[in-house]
């Protein structure tokens, strides 16, 4: 793990802590609200492990703060910049892709800017989000198969799909040669709408 990668884990458990204790909830009770083990939960917020994206948008739900609070300094100015390459990596490919969440909002409705590479031959399959959960894929370069449910498509350089995140989907680089690009939206409204 680099030492950028290890920053990004400890400022996530800082948060995860914070976030928990302002709630003035257990280890145990984070753990029943999320479905995430108390054993990871422990991991995450000493800045341990590699927390998948779908145990930190559990963990966020859960909080009812948002994946991009957990992950970025939490600025309340009009103007948040991130510059390039300072964007935390929150997904890593077994042949160097990885995904990096670019920009975010705050609850109630909020929303991320992801920035994926995939090499050719890496995919994702993510679990559904929650209700009313949308995304929005534009490929920048390459080939992505984007799957939605029980479907399938493949998207060019300059294609885009507008879908519904809260059923079961993912993202895979076809091609032989070319590693895939694209520019992810995902809108999650009412984040934090009930107390759980």
């Amino acid at each position: 793990m680099t030492a950028g990668a290890l920053a990004v884990n400890e400022q996530i458990g800082a948060r995860v802590r914070q976030h928990r204790t302002r709630r003035g909830w257990t280890l145990d009770e984070l753990a029943d609200r999320s479905g995430v083990s108390r054993r990871m939960l422990i991991t995450i917020e000493h800045g341990e492990g590699n927390p998948s994206i779908a145990t930190l948008l559990r963990i966020s739900d859960a909080l009812g703060v948002g994946l991009p609070v957990l992950v970025d300094v939490e600025r309340p100015a009009a103007l948040n910049l991130t510059a390039a390459g300072q964007a935390p990596v929150l997904w890593r490919g077994p042949l160097g892709g990885q995904a990096m969440l670019v920009a975010g909002t705050q609850p109630p409705d909020v929303v991320e800017l992801w920035h994926w590479t995939m090499q050719p031959g890496e995919e994702h399959a993510s679990e559904a989000h929650s209700a009313g959960t949308r995304e929005l894929l534009l490929v920048l370069d390459g080939e992505v198969e984007l799957r939605f449910g029980d479907r399938t498509r493949r998207l060019g350089t300059g294609d885009s799909a507008a879908f519904a995140g809260d059923v079961p989907h993912g993202y895979a680089a076809v091609g032989s040669s070319t590693p895939a690009r694209f520019a992810l939206t995902v809108f999650q409204p009412g984040v934090g709408g009930s107390s759980r």
